[in-house]
Order: C-alpha cells, then sequence, then structure tokens
C-alpha cells in the first residue's frame, strides 16, 4: 500500500484579468476517477490544502453535459458529497513530504488562483520530484508547478509534461479573460510542453513526472502514476 498526497485548490474562485471573479474549484472528475482508482489500488490518500479548507469542487464539474451524462454526474456528485478524503483535508503547510510516496495534484481553475503562488505546494512538489518519488498533475493542476523551485530555477525546468493547453483555453472562452496562460507560463518556466489535440486523452511520462492533458486525460493519468507505484 502507498500513501499518496493530493495537493488541491482551497480556492472557489479565479481572479480575472479585469478584477471580476471567476467561480471555480477543482474539477471533479480529475479528483474522484484518480482517488476511486488509487482506492481500488489499496493505497491510502490523503488531501491537502491551502490552510486546511476544504477543497472547494467547480460546480461546472458535476454538470451533466461536463460528464457524458447523468449517471457519471450523480457518481461525482455523491463521491464529491461522501468522500472522507475531501471533507477532513490537512494543512498543506504541516505536510511532511517524508510521510507519503507519492504526491497528486487535480486541476480545476482553482489551482491558477492559489496553488501557482503557494510555497508549500511548491516544496512539496520540488522536493518529490528531486527524492524521484511519483508526481502526477492534471490539467491546471500544473500551475502548483509554477511555485516549485529548485536551487533558483523552476524544479521542472527540463521534463516533457503537458496541461491544458492554450488551444483548449480558448475553446472554453476563458483565454481573453485569463490574467495568464497555463501552457505559456510553463514554457517560459522551461518545461518542455506537449500539447495534442485539445480535450482528448493525453498523459506525458517523464522519469517520476506524470501529467496528463485535461478531464479526458484522468484515468490515463491514473493508471500511469500507478504503474510507478507498482
Amino acid at each position: 500500500m502507498a500513501r499518496i498526497l493530493f495537493i488541491m485548490t482551497g480556492a472557489d474562485e479565479w481572479t480575472l484579468n479585469d478584477g471580476t471573479k471567476h467561480t471555480t474549484g477543482y474539477w471533479a472528475e480529475e479528483a474522484v476517477v484518480p482517488l476511486e482508482a488509487f482506492k481500488h489500488a489499496g493505497h491510502d490518500v490523503t488531501v491537502a490544502t491551502p490552510g486546511g479548507v476544504v477543497p472547494p469542487v467547480d460546480p461546472s464539474s458535476l454538470a451533466d453535459e461536463a460528464n457524458g451524462g447523468a449517471e457519471t454526474a450523480a457518481h461525482f456528485r455523491t463521491v464529491v458529497a461522501t468522500a472522507e478524503e475531501f471533507a477532513k483535508p490537512v494543512d498543506l503547510a504541516d505536510v511532511s513530504l517524508d510521510d507519503y510516496d507519492a504526491v497528486y495534484t487535480p486541476g480545476g481553475h482553482g489551482p491558477m488562483e492559489d496553488l501557482a503562488v503557494d510555497a508549500d505546494a511548491g516544496r512539496l512538489l520540488a522536493g518529490a520530484l528531486r527524492s524521484g518519488k511519483p508526481v502526477g498533475l492534471v490539467c491546471h493542476g500544473l500551475a502548483a508547478v509554477l511555485a516549485a523551485e529548485d536551487d533558483g530555477m523552476n524544479a521542472f525546468a527540463g521534463y516533457r509534461a503537458t496541461g491544458f493547453t492554450n488551444a483548449e483555453e480558448r475553446l472554453a472562452h476563458l483565454a481573453d479573460k485569463a490574467p495568464w496562460l497555463l501552457q505559456d507560463r510553463l514554457e517560459a518556466a522551461g518545461v518542455d510542453f506537449v500539447a495534442a489535440d485539445p480535450f482528448t486523452s493525453h498523459v506525458q511520462v517523464d522519469r517520476n513526472l506524470v501529467t496528463a492533458q485535461n478531464p479526458q486525460s484522468s484515468a490515463a493519468a491514473a493508471e500511469a502514476l500507478g504503474a510507478l507505484l507498482a
């Protein structure tokens, strides 16, 4: 059994470039699918957020149309509402990497607001990457990479990775409103960013790093991270 740390957003709003607030949080599929996969495999999951707040789910991610139909959406809503891991997070500031075997970060636009500038998230991700522990990030969860520094440079520089692309942000009609775009910032940080067709399942594995492009990649990301734990 492995002990997996979920680093999750505590932000329920994302500040747009005009100062207005966009309702957000974590994207349900990107948290629920890996949570269930890891627990089914016998692993233990602990959720940590900035300040230890209960991670807010993006309401849009619970809609039927976002999940291929009513049945899947209803299942995600049930897990979000009942999973003990989501209900009882710990504070990121109190987390010791020594207590965990792997780290995983789901997306949603929430991480663009808080994890992108959270020193504790950066500390844990950089430490896990450096130590060789499996690290998984999906979609906008890669915003947390921007806070991960090591010897004055980004700890993920030179790694091949993917995440929510500029093209996908445009198709979601948020690119013009975003204060910055994830792909642009990751490339500027030295990440070797690999983009696939929008909203198709796409995972990159580079050494102990697993990254996934979008919600459609959640299951494949969990499988790839699980393989590194085998």
